[in-house]
């Protein structure tokens, strides 16, 4: 029996086997890649947190980002929003271990739990910070590098610019309040405003602050606008035209900087 090429029954049952071959074929693209992808993510990630303790992108590449990060970071660890230990682990990281501290996806917590809570109290930090420790799920992060016989710690962190996420990742010296070096990024800020907060220009200026004045209580490192004032050990100059960015990464280092500060008074 002939087949009616002609006819829509066979137009519809070849679109419907084009459909199928397509779709079975990226889906089998996309298993073949996983793996390559999750590594690529998790080279990057260990990137940016050795950049905060001072690695260039010459120091640490794609090639051998798992063999730094392995050497330098001596632990990776969680804690809840009061600053209690809950997970530690050390070693090579296991990306399968759904436990390790270096798996957990923060950027994921902050959209789905924190991102709401931000938008809405960005100006009460206060009550803001009330909501954020009441979510008893949340969890952060943090890495002890041990580069040139200091121990250091990373604290990650994320939040809202202008127009999307920001994250970074900021370093302590061994006291738990000066910070030895600090890493941002963006998804989608402006380039010569809110971008700038990636450039080395801007990170550099973070070395050397303090995040807790002289009596030892919690006071953040601001970004301000019109320029950091003189003598002041917690204030960075702002982005000039990226005021909104600029405001967001204060917001992410206070709200993050805070629950990290807790675990450090708590040793």
């Amino acid at each position: 029996m002939a087949v009616n090429k002609e006819g829509s029954g066979y137009t519809f049952a070849f679109a419907i086997v084009l459909v199928v071959l397509v779709g079975a074929t990226l889906a089998f693209t996309s298993m073949s890649l996983k793996d390559k992808i999750k590594k690529n993510v998790n080279d990057k990630k260990m990137m940016n947190i050795l950049s905060s303790v001072g690695f260039t992108d010459k120091d640490v590449t794609r090639k051998n980002a798992a063999e730094m990060f392995e050497k330098y970071v001596v632990k990776r660890m969680s804690i809840n929003s009061k600053g209690e230990l809950l997970v530690e682990k050390s070693g090579a990281v296991n990306a399968l271990d759904k436990e390790d501290p270096f798996n957990f996806d923060l950027k994921k917590q902050y959209k789905s739990d924190i991102a709401k809570l931000v938008q809405g109290l960005k100006n009460n930090p206060v009550e803001l910070m009330k909501k954020v420790d009441a979510l008893e799920d949340a969890k952060y992060p943090m890495y002890v590098v041990e580069k040139e016989g200091e121990m250091l710690y990373v604290m990650p962190m994320v939040g809202t610019g202008l127009w999307g996420p920001v994250w970074g990742y900021v370093s302590l010296r061994e006291d738990c309040n000066t910070i030895y070096g600090a890493a941002f990024d963006h998804k989608g800020e402006t380039p010569g405003l809110g971008a700038e907060i990636k450039k080395e220009s801007f990170e550099k200026n973070f070395i050397g602050l303090k995040i807790n004045d002289d009596k030892g209580g919690f006071v953040s490192i601001t970004a301000r606008k019109g320029g950091k004032l003189p003598g002041n050990e917690h204030q960075v100059d702002g982005i000039t035209g990226g005021t909104i960015t600029s405001n967001g990464v204060n917001e992410m280092l206070y709200r993050s900087m805070l629950v990290y500060s807790r675990y450090f008074k708590s040793k």
